[in-house]
Order: structure tokens, then sequence, then C-alpha cells
């Protein structure tokens, strides 16, 4: 079983350092709000902007990271229309212990586009933007 995990392992790392990245068009770009929120359930909220231009090789998605002192955590994930047209994302997530709290943070967030490469036909990640922006959780 060990085995058959390392080579799983050794196949995908290989795929991924070998696979193209997707090419961001000039008109693609992403922006983050500078307000996100935190209810008291622990629900966390954030948003900003997008345009992409083209998603014929594969989805797009916009997916967004919270930080806050030490702490790291994905906020969902948008899929996105790739028109040329600006649209916005909001991302959600239940976070428990710890939780976030009002104040300082800093987000993370990628324009995504998932690809066929290699011969397994396996989707891989490109980014087609990315954004790091400081918000003020509330």
């Amino acid at each position: 079983m060990r085995v058959r995990l390392a080579l799983a392992g050794a196949l995908l790392a290989t795929a991924a350092a070998t696979a193209p990245t997707a090419h961001a068009g000039a008109g693609d770009g992403l922006s983050v709000d500078p307000q996100g929120t935190v209810a008291k359930d622990g629900t966390v909220t954030l948003s900003g902007s997008y345009r992409c231009m083209d998603d014929s090789a594969g989805p797009v998605f916009v997916s967004s990271t919270l930080v806050q002192g030490d702490r790291s955590t994905g906020i969902g994930g948008t899929r996105a229309i790739c028109d040329g047209v600006v649209h916005g994302w909001t991302n959600s997530a239940v976070v428990k212990e710890p939780g976030y709290r009002s104040g300082a943070a800093r987000v993370e967030a990628t324009l995504m586009q998932l690809t066929a490469h290699g011969p397994l036909g396996m989707p891989l990640p490109g980014f087609l933007a990315v954004e790091e922006a400081d918000v003020t959780l509330g």
C-alpha cells in the first residue's frame, strides 16, 4: 500500500512540475474588498471582483485564503464567468475553533483555471491572477 501511495505521489508531483501554467490574458484581473465579516457562528465572508476573458481551456475559480496572526484558512471558492465583464465574487466558510476575530487580516485571492494535462488528462491549476490585500474583519 505504501509503495502505491509513494508512486501516486511521485506521479502527481511530476505532473504538477511539468504542467504548463494557464496564461493570463490582458484583461484578466482580480481585486479584494477592504472589508470582510465574521459572524457570531464563525462564518467568514470575503468578497471582491474579477474579470477573465476565456475559460475554453477549463473551468476558472476565484479562491481565497484568510490570514490572521499565525492562522491561515481557505475561505470557499466561486466559479468564475469568463466573458470579459467585471463580476463580483463572494466566498464564505464556517471557521470553528480557534475562530477569527474582528480587526486586521490579510486575504490572498487567486483566479485559477483547471486544465487537463499529461498522459492521464489530470486537471492541474494554472493561475490567471493573484491578489494579496489587507482587510478589516468586522
